[in-house]
């Protein structure tokens, strides 16, 4: 099992210092990454700042949970990220999905192509990536993309380019990522497009045992088994939870055992959670786990007591 450690996402701050502060803060407690999502709504440009994060600290990684596919040519990606992987010296960790948000890619005007498309495009697309981190040139032929004797450079700071993250909740995508990542962050299914009760039903534990279990088939193969990583909709440090988990029920859609032992959400004291989340590496493999904004000086002594265990 991989030891414990934690990150914070964070989509913006009120202003250049502030967004500076709070990555030091982050930092400070302990917390390994922050990381910034990538959506067209009320949100930083999710590259550039995890650059101002990465040059206002010293040992934070910084990364995108995670880049839409759609959004960028894997050739400009590739550039992009070796850029920030050489200027912060190993600490950016790159996130890459199919796409999920059907806003955006409404206001955007986008197409808005269906999953599988999707999917296949981010294949091909993570293709073209490992040819030019890893050798520092690709030549791809695919239904989506054509280049040819293309030339990366800067050379990435990290041999064979940053670790990758790849996140979703479907089967292709898991094994996908079972098989090519170095981290895999689990969520919900996102088909339906937008954050609904159909989404809050995908996050029954019992699905994640599924989950696990595809990902454990991408990675059958591999000497050096991917990091695995929970992102959470949730967390609270409290001694009474029975009315939260309630109103969660209700949420949700799901029963009240259910809601306390999701893996999108932990709640507790900190002796408690602790106990909780070494359940859950135990049993799903979460040793990887993302907050939000809110959380995050109400869960750094979870962080103090589980970091590197």
């Amino acid at each position: 099992m991989h030891p414990f450690r934690f990150a914070v996402q964070m989509s913006k701050a009120s202003s250049a210092s502030a967004w500076r502060e709070i990555a030091r803060k982050i930092e400070g407690l302990g917390y390994s990454t922050l990381y910034v999502p990538d959506h067209f709504d009320d949100q930083f440009a999710p590259m550039i700042a995890c650059t101002a994060a990465a040059e206002a600290t010293t040992t934070l990684n910084v990364g995108t949970l995670v880049l839409d596919n759609d959004y960028r040519h894997p050739v400009v990606l590739a550039k992009e990220a070796a850029t920030l992987d050489l200027l912060t010296e190993g600490r950016f960790e790159l996130g890459l999905g199919a796409g999920w948000m059907k806003t955006d890619y409404e206001t955007s005007g986008i197409p808005y192509d269906p999953p599988g498309i999707r999917i296949d495009r981010m294949v091909e697309s993570l293709e073209i990536l490992t040819q030019l981190f890893d050798s520092g040139t690709a030549t791809f032929a695919g239904d989506h993309y054509t280049i040819t004797d293309s030339v990366l450079t800067p050379t990435p700071y990290t041999e064979g380019g940053p670790p990758l993250v790849l996140g979703g909740g479907s089967k292709r995508v898991l094994t996908l990522a079972g098989r090519r990542a170095q981290i895999v962050s689990v969520v919900p299914s996102l088909k339906a497009g937008e954050i609904g009760l159909e989404v809050a039903a995908q996050a029954a534990p019992a699905k994640y045992d599924e989950r696990m279990a595809w990902i454990a088939e991408g990675a059958k193969d591999r000497a050096e088994k991917p990091e695995i990583q929970c992102w959470t909709m949730f967390t609270a440090v409290t001694d009474t939870v029975g009315e939260m988990y309630e109103q969660f029920s209700s949420l949700f859609g799901l029963s009240v055992e259910e809601i306390s032992t999701t893996p999108v959400g932990v709640a507790g004291t900190v002796e408690s959670i602790v106990e909780q989340l070494e359940e859950r590496r135990e049993r799903w493999g979460f040793s990887y786990i993302v907050i939000h904004e809110g959380e995050i000086d109400a869960f750094a002594p979870v962080v103090a007591a589980l970091n590197g265990r």
